[in-house]
């Protein structure tokens, strides 16, 4: 008895928490994307209706939007891949203890500066009189200026610790010997890491995708900064949450529809349970 007293003294703050503060804020959110708001008055009308999720199918706005915001979180969370694999195994395996101890802090670094002055410092980088274009002027060649390609490198420097952290976690666990051992069946570089490295590794890109993948769908800043004219999901969010909460509620739901798909489809791959 004294000892689930202790348990449930040591829980109780926690769930309170969890279900009174973020979970119930979700059903809220649920339960808004089902009402409307009067036309005349502008104000939010409980009820029960599917035109608001009826929009996000028939608005071509909507739609593109939702399949944008969708490719970009993909785009990211694969070229943080592509950056890590090899960053992770050149860290773990081959470079000098300094160099090492420079590139996790080179790594982590984006997560010492505030949110906004990452992404501002992005923008200074990308605009027109700004440094990409500067070091490409003599080459005679261009940036990318503000759009989507520039939305997608400014997430991936926000959140490629994110993944790189636990694959280069998860590559210097890996025995040494098994990279000799392959190099002596003959195997090269690239056929090492697709046979060997990534097969043992996927539970931390999953993790890792996890963060870069969900974290993605969520921002809207950076489109509204270094996107030009790009809108996400969280633009129309933002735009609707005065005017019309059920419909910024309803398309708040996407995202969440998105990660769910995602993870359901991660689960039956087994990788979770090896996480």
């Amino acid at each position: 008895m004294k000892r689930r007293s202790h348990v449930a003294g040591l829980l109780t703050l926690p769930m309170l928490w969890l279900v009174g503060i973020y979970i119930f804020s979700l059903v809220m959110l649920l339960v808004t994307a089902f009402w409307t708001t009067d036309p005349f008055t502008s104000k939010v009308v409980p009820g029960f209706t599917l035109r608001n999720f009826e929009q996000l199918v028939t608005n071509p706005a909507y739609l593109s939007t939702a399949v944008r915001t969708l490719a970009i979180a993909l785009a990211v969370t694969v070229l943080s891949i592509l950056i890590s694999i090899p960053l992770g195994i050149f860290m773990a395996k081959i470079a000098k203890p300094w160099l090492r101890a420079v590139l996790a802090v080179a790594i982590t670094l984006p997560l010492w500066a505030g949110y906004l002055v990452k992404i501002l410092a992005m923008r200074v980088t990308f605009t027109d009189q700004g440094f990409f274009n500067w070091a490409l002027a003599p080459v005679g060649i261009t940036g990318p200026s503000f759009s989507i390609t520039t939305v997608v490198l400014t997430l991936t420097y926000l959140w490629l610790p994110y993944m790189a952290v636990p694959v280069y976690t998860a590559i210097r666990q890996l025995p040494a010997n098994l990279f000799d051992a392959s190099a002596d069946l003959g195997a090269g570089a690239w056929r090492t890491i697709r046979t060997i490295v990534l097969p043992l590794i996927k539970p931390a890109i999953i993790a890792g995708s996890i963060f870069t993948f969900s974290l993605s769908l969520g921002d809207y800043i950076a489109a509204k900064f270094v996107g030009g004219s790009t809108q996400m999901i969280g633009s129309i969010i933002a735009s609707n949450i005065n005017l019309n909460p059920p419909i910024a509620a309803a398309f708040a739901v996407v995202p969440i529809a998105f990660v769910v798909v995602y993870l359901l489809s991660v689960q039956r791959t087994g990788a979770l349970e090896r996480m």
